[in-house]
């Protein structure tokens, strides 16, 4: 996929990745700037016969090989895991279609978005990195949120600390729109679900844990058996908005398991392979498509821009071994 060659959309992407490094006191060479510290697993995905009724995408009518990755929030790969700046956590979904074809699921930990289009969330980010301890009140970062209150709600609202990637809930931030085989079409957002139930710990109890116990664990969970989670869809109902990511749909409406995913192992030559790897939040397979949500198109710019940043480092890093 190309990098756009409208100007103002790479400037964009470009400016965002900026005020990321910012955000992390200055970029990381190898290493994404959001969700830097992950592991990659392996597995299938295996839908129900609820899948093929609510979309013909080709995943969603056969068991598909899957890659998973799931991570820390923060641009800093030794950021502790039970760090504050760790939440929320992320989720990578990646079906294998095909030699070079494939479609992917982004999603992290909490159900909420800060901001409805890509310059809102820049000057978010922007506002996290001028903050600091000197500063009157209200600071930066106050600023901004008194004026932003989906922002504000997102900040607020709880982020603890999960006792194993196994035991979180994960959920896509925009809305899409699926196409069943009769042309039925449908608005949903994914949610993924651990089979193994949600599960905790208290900011006393995340405090006595290790910088990695999270890795640590699920490390030592899977090679006693596979980590299991349904893929669930909730579905939207008429005049539901679908075209902003700041706005939540009731948990009254309806949910359907779409699929289980299977992981097995964690993935062979696990470091490069999450440096090398570009998810794509555009699903781009027939059956799924975008929904109007602004969002979309930066955050794809973004997340291409900074895989090819990554792959740079690494050529870079190899050249310089060599030589």
């Amino acid at each position: 996929m190309p990098l756009p060659t409208d100007k103002k959309r790479l400037d964009l992407s470009e400016n965002l990745l900026e005020a990321f490094d910012n955000v992390n006191g200055g970029a990381h060479p190898g290493f994404r700037p959001a969700h830097a510290k992950g592991v990659m697993l392996t597995g299938i995905f295996r839908p129900s016969a609820e899948a093929s009724k609510l979309t013909r995408a080709p995943h969603m009518q056969k068991d598909t090989p899957a890659t998973v990755r799931f991570s820390d929030f923060a641009g800093i790969p030794t950021i502790p895991d039970n760090a504050q700046e760790a939440s929320p956590r992320g989720c990578a979904i990646r079906f294998h279609l095909g030699e070079h074809s494939h479609t992917d699921i982004v999603s992290h930990s909490i159900d909420d978005f800060p901001a409805r289009t890509a310059e809102e969330f820049g000057q978010f980010l922007a506002a996290v990195a001028a903050t600091t301890p000197s500063q009157p009140h209200p600071n930066a970062i106050e600023a901004f949120l008194g004026t932003h209150p989906h922002a504000l709600q997102f900040v607020q609202a709880p982020k603890p600390f999960p006792t194993s990637f196994a035991h979180e809930s994960f959920f896509a931030v925009s809305a899409f729109k699926f196409t069943a085989a009769d042309g039925h079409i449908q608005f949903g957002r994914y949610r993924v679900v651990p089979v193994a139930g949600s599960e905790h710990f208290s900011a006393e109890e995340a405090g006595a844990q290790s910088a990695d116990y999270l890795f640590d664990e699920l490390e030592q969970r899977i090679s006693r058996g596979p980590v299991k989670f349904q893929l669930v869809v909730q579905l939207a109902e008429a005049g539901d908005v679908t075209n902003d990511s700041t706005v939540r749909w009731p948990e009254s409406r309806k949910q359907i398991i779409i699929g289980e995913l299977v992981l097995t192992e964690i993935a062979s030559s696990n470091d490069a392979e999450k440096r090398r790897i570009i998810f794509d939040p555009i699903p781009r397979v027939d059956g799924i498509e975008q929904s109007a949500d602004p969002l979309f198109e930066p955050r794809a710019d973004l997340y291409l821009l900074s895989g090819r940043r990554r792959r740079e480092a690494d050529t870079e890093a190899a050249t310089a071994k060599a030589s």
